[in-house]
């Protein structure tokens, strides 16, 4: 009985906890008072509701800041009210599909995702171009993202990002969980997060011809004590891009996977530089 109410609980908590998201209504009052106005629209992309986060004006080009697994567009909420940036940005970050408010749960695969963000890009491009920047998962988006829309972007920043098909584990357990009633055991957004995981590996397999169409500067920033995407990413996303001759590489010693914190500031002087 004991076991069967603890069984219970987790079944009600795995529901509810997890989502590693943010209400627009908090969001907006945190922005507030830091004196910045935090637009969260959402907009049907064919059919499907992408949610996303905005700070700026729209006549400035436009950072897009793109997630890793699991999380939303509040990873990159620091970003989004820097008043260094906005004076030279409109600032984005997405909730990519499945995740935050952008239909939570339905996992896609990256095509699939593209397919929608490329799209979503087309309906808010205000002739300006794009700087898309990605952690962890986020970094072969933003190579995805480039590929589809080359004419939008001028640079691409990768974060930790995790391109090289060879450094993902098969970890065959995972189609186990999103596949069968244990799927509902697993808490909030780790259960979308499960699935594009289970699919990334074929996915970095496949989008291998999409670097030939990558001409504009990435700059690839990683730690070398990456625990959880190596760094050994970064040689292998050097070798593919070989259609730019714009790839520079900084290589934080020591460091971990959560540079989008951890190296804040070396970030938003890169971003400046941009400009």
């Amino acid at each position: 009985m004991i076991l069967g109410i603890i069984l219970l609980l987790w079944l009600v908590m795995a529901q509810s906890c997890m989502k590693m998201r943010m209400s627009d209504s908090k969001a907006k009052l945190q922005f507030e008072e830091a004196g910045v106005q935090l637009q969260t629209p959402v907009k049907t992309i064919n059919g499907f509701p992408l949610h996303y986060a905005q700070t700026g004006s729209d006549t400035l080009p436009t950072l897009l800041f793109v997630h890793g697994t699991p999380g939303s567009w509040d990873a990159f909420a620091a970003y989004l009210r820097n008043k260094e940036l906005l004076q030279h940005y409109r600032i984005i970050s997405i909730d990519r599909p499945g995740f935050g408010y952008s239909d939570f749960g339905n996992a896609m695969n990256l095509s699939a995702q593209t397919e929608i963000i490329a799209a979503w890009m087309d309906s808010v491009y205000n002739n300006k171009p794009f700087i898309i920047i990605g952690h962890s998962l986020g970094g072969p988006m933003t190579i995805k993202l480039a590929a589809a829309r080359p004419q939008y972007t001028k640079a691409l920043v990768i974060l930790a990002g995790s391109q090289d098909p060879a450094a993902e584990k098969p970890e065959k357990w995972r189609p186990i969980l999103f596949k069968t009633p244990l799927n509902y055991l697993v808490p909030g957004a780790m259960r979308p997060s499960n699935e594009e995981l289970w699919y990334l590996k074929k996915d970095l397999v496949d989008m291998r011809p999409e670097y030939e169409k990558i001409t504009c500067p990435v700059y690839i920033l990683h730690g070398t004590k990456d625990m959880l995407v190596p760094y050994s990413n970064v040689a292998y996303t050097q070798k593919m891009l070989t259609k730019t001759d714009s790839v520079f590489v900084t290589t934080f010693e020591k460091e971990n996977h959560f540079i989008v914190w951890t190296r804040e500031k070396e970030i938003v002087e890169l971003l400046m530089k941009l400009k």
